[in-house]
């Protein structure tokens, strides 16, 4: 072996042992920062609690062998039951259910102190009959405990309320041969003092020294007990909240106790059926009852005027009508599923002051209100027609009116409404009213905060604004106003406007400076403003700008906005250079859209670590360079559309590892090379449209990611769900065949593939059959060989289509009359196979641009109804 050979090798075993060397010593590193070791006090505090108990080693206790791993010497952290802080190694959890451990809790246990558990359970022990320790109320950090049928006897501590954390308390016990009881003092300390329990189980617990108080809020709480025998003690209980505790059935029988309840709030549960009102007929002493966001359905009860065409009913709503309390003063029904009209009896109560029957299916008139002493009156969101009752003008303490969303008609003469002088909040929006001004220039509004006249059919500015400084919210969208801003509204509640939406018109000119101190919300997309893009004041969170004509560079000042959240910029004419500090001037920005516009140069490469940015639509810009790798701090991100820019990268497999990822844009850029191997075990397992169409990707497909592709695997259709909240609705344009189709709203299951206009080689894998979900692929226009794999025809959305014209363009709506919300279809015609495949709601489109390859476009026609979902702020 010559010297260089003999050079070679050592050179070889000298790598070699350096690299052993990085790796073991890396290893070890990652072991100590990654492995804990227990607290040494709470390592020997678990040994003497273990050691104060006998263990019963019987069929019963099935996890007896828990302790048996607790040996001195050996790491806490990996004894069965125990979880530990990973970078303390204090204990946090300790779970001895069913452990078999007998024996008595002494106040002096070593248990307490392990000061920083979170969690614990003890249930289904036997502490033989031994009272439950105060200190258990010493676990300041405690979440979780967990004391049930573990032979505990005697009062429930007071200390117990100190767990100012819990959010689960289970102290059920058998009621034989020992008895556990919670007196008056206790049992209100804890409802009053654990704000963030969500459970409270206290099976057979005796609750009979319980007594009476005027008060009990248990909202949010699935608290099990038994409420027949607890109510029994609270005969003289004036107030009760129920709201979220997961009740179901019709109704609480156990209410039938409560014969002096004032005032009732059963909201957010789970009742349905018809609304018992003959049970509620029985508290005599209601004057607030509150069943919304529950399921009922059916309709209003209504006296006859023709007895003899149902007499039952007649005589039940003669009682019905003849029994509601009279000193009933507030009924709320929201968000059920109400229908029919609303009865006139409601508007003959003489004490009532609000009533919100919103967000049902009531239909017909607005009766006539008699009661001066309605405060608030909120119909939204149902079906109501015909025009506004003249007594709604004659309701002088009315403060808040909400008739948004209806089939509402007239001319409404706005005047009307000063009369009310103590009107705070008025929603007219998205009726088909047209709204006059007339004989306003002298009215005032001191107290007015909201008005919302959105889709009112208005064509100018309503001069009268100016005489309410206290607005807070004010929104004029949908109309046909056709003017510049005037100045005056500019400087309108300089110091109390927080939300202003002017969208949706058309209007002109340049925006002057906003100087609106705590304006959070400014919506002014889709008008015909130009000039330079205006800047909110810093506390803005939600700026809509898209759909103008803004100009020029986006002012530095963008910086400044540090609170935003939504940053809409899209479909205007700006350009120049995105500033630097666009991928962290907001930790809490969610939503950046620039699409759309003239912006030049590279992405800036600046987003920081801990941002929470979900969405980025860079389309249709001129933008160029590489993907910055800082997008891999954006752990948050489910939409990346990056689609017809300049870029010039390879194929970013490191985005794979964004958790949340759905939705991939490079379409129509400069990306080359092949798609390699995945990096990670599970790479893009939420991606539902993936679109690489466009660019010089070369090689293989990826079959490797295709088999990966979870969503599309076992993507659920359960009803019409769309990404996005309830600020901003996600979009993507998908272009087949040169058609582009713009989905206004992304289907959570609408699933997708477009790799067409590269130029990869090779078979397609039967591989992708198995994406079940699929609804739309294409292969075009690449260098693909050999036949359509046989088990393509086995994926549930295929399915046969005749011809016929695409749509141009495509909205999904709320209310599409096929469940999918998808009409259109693409279908191939293959050489290789002889068969007629397509892709049921989607389309599936293989040719490779050879006069062999038969692609057709088919689509049926668009079933739209468009509902404009706006937030009810009234």
């Amino acid at each position: 072996m010559g010297w260089l050979s003999w050079f070679f090798l050592l050179f070889l075993l000298s790598t070699t042992c350096q690299f052993n060397s990085t790796c073991s010593s890396s290893n070890s590193s990652s072991s100590l920062s990654s492995g804990h070791l227990c607290h040494p006090e709470d390592s020997s505090a678990l040994l003497q609690f273990k050691n104060s108990f006998s263990i019963i080693d019987t069929l019963y206790y099935s996890y007896s062998n828990r302790t048996i791993s607790w040996q001195k010497g050996k790491d806490c952290c990996s004894w069965s039951g125990v979880t530990c802080e990973k970078m303390t190694g204090h204990v946090i959890g300790l779970n001895l259910g069913s452990g078999g451990l007998q024996g008595n809790i002494h106040s002096n246990s070593s248990l307490f102190s392990l000061g920083h558990l979170k969690r614990l359970d003890l249930s289904e022990n036997d502490f033989r009959g031994s009272p439950i320790p105060s200190k258990f109320g010493g676990f300041v950090s405690m979440t979780h405990l967990d004391l049930s049928y573990s032979n505990f006897s005697g009062p429930i501590p007071s200390e117990i309320s100190h767990l100012s954390t819990l959010v689960s308390l289970n102290l059920s016990q058998y009621s034989f041969p020992v008895v556990t009881h919670v007196d008056t003092l206790t049992f209100n300390r804890i409802v009053q003092n654990l704000t963030n329990l969500r459970e409270l189980v206290l099976n057979e617990v005796d609750m009979s020294s319980v007594s009476t108080r005027d008060a009990l809020d248990l909202s949010s709480t699935r608290i099990s007990v038994d409420w027949h025998h607890l109510t029994r003690n609270f005969k003289s209980l004036r107030d009760l909240s129920l709201r979220n505790c997961s009740f179901v059935g019709s109704y609480p029988a156990f209410l039938g106790n409560l014969t002096q309840i004032m005032r009732l709030d059963l909201s957010s549960n789970s009742f349905g059926g018809q609304i018992p009102w003959s049970f509620f007929l029985n508290l005599e002493s209601l004057v607030e009852l509150n069943l919304s966001g529950n399921n009922y359905v059916g309709q209003f009860p209504e006296v006859d005027s023709n007895p003899t065409s149902n007499s039952s009913l007649y005589d039940f709503s003669k009682q019905l009508v003849g029994h509601i309390p009279r000193h009933l003063t507030k009924l709320i029904l929201y968000e059920n599923q109400l229908n029919g009209t609303i009865p006139s009896w409601l508007g003959s109560l003489p004490s009532l002051k609000g009533l919100g029957l919103g967000d049902n299916q009531l239909s017909g008139n607005i009766i006539e209100f008699q009661s001066r002493s309605l405060s608030w009156l909120f119909l939204r969101n149902n079906k109501l027609d015909g025009l506004i009752p003249g007594s709604i003008y004659e309701l002088e303490n009315l403060q808040y009116l909400g008739l948004s969303s209806n089939n509402l008609s007239g001319t409404v003469e706005f005047e009307k409404f000063s009369k009310l002088q103590n009107l705070r909040r008025l929603n007219l929006s998205f009726n088909h009213l047209s709204l006059s001004f007339n004989h306003l220039r002298n009215n005032t509004w001191p107290q007015l905060q909201l008005l919302d006249l959105s889709s009112c059919n208005i064509s100018e500015f309503p001069y009268f604004l100016r005489a309410a400084p206290n607005l807070h919210t004010l929104s004029l969208s949908h109309n046909r106003i056709q003017a510049n801003i005037p100045k005056w509204l500019l400087d309108l509640g300089k110091d109390s406007l927080s939300y202003l939406d002017l969208s949706h018109n058309s209007l002109t000119g340049t925006v002057g400076p906003l100087w609106w101190k705590n304006l959070y919300y400014l919506d002014l997309r889709n008008n015909s403003l130009q000039g330079e893009l205006p800047i909110p004041s810093p506390s803005a969170s939600y700026f809509f700008i898209s759909n103008n004509q803004f100009t020029g560079e986006i002012p530095l000042r963008i910086c400044n906005l540090s609170s935003l959240q939504i940053l809409d910029l899209s479909s205007n004419k700006l350009s120049g250079k995105i500033h630097q500090c666009i991928g962290n001037f907001s930790q809490s920005l969610s939503v950046l859209n620039l699409r759309n516009n003239k912006f030049h140069g590279v992405i800036p490469d600046t987003f920081s670590e801990g941002n929470v940015l979900r969405n980025l639509d860079l389309n249709e810009n001129q933008l160029e360079g590489s993907l910055p790798k800082s997008l891999l701090t954006c752990r948050e991100l489910e939409v990346l559309d990056l689609g017809n820019n300049k870029i010039q990268d390879t194929f970013p497999n490191w985005l794979e590892s964004l958790p949340k990822l759905q939705v991939l844009i490079l379409r129509s850029n400069k990306f080359s090379g092949e798609i390699c191997f995945p990096k990670t075990k599970f790479p893009f397992q939420k991606m539902h449209i993936i679109d690489l169409s466009n660019n010089r990707f070369s090689g293989l497909l990826p079959t490797k990611y295709f088999e990966n592709l979870t969503a599309m695997i076992n993507s659920q259709e359960h009803g019409l769900k769309y990404m996005g909240g309830l600020y901003y609705q996600d979009t993507v344009v998908l272009t087949i065949k040169g058609f582009e189709i713009e989905m206004k709203k992304i289907l959570t299951y609408f699933t997708i593939i477009d790799f067409s206009n590269n130029t990869f080689r090779g078979e397609i894998s039967s591989v992708i059959s198995k994406l079940k979900s699929l609804k739309g692929l294409n292969f075009s226009h690449n260098e693909l060989t050999g036949t359509i794999p046989p088990s393509f025809g086995e994926m549930s959305n295929l399915e046969c289509a005749p011809h016929q014209s695409p749509p141009s363009s495509f909205q999904q709506e709320d209310d599409l009359e096929h469940g999918n919300g998808f009409d259109w279809k693409l279908v191939l015609m293959g050489y290789a196979s002889g068969v007629v495949i397509g892709i049921s709601v989607g389309y599936l489109v293989l040719s490779n641009g050879t006069p062999d390859w038969l692609v057709k476009v088919v689509g049926k026609k668009q079933y739209r109804r468009t509902v404009k979902m706006t937030q009810q702020r009234a």
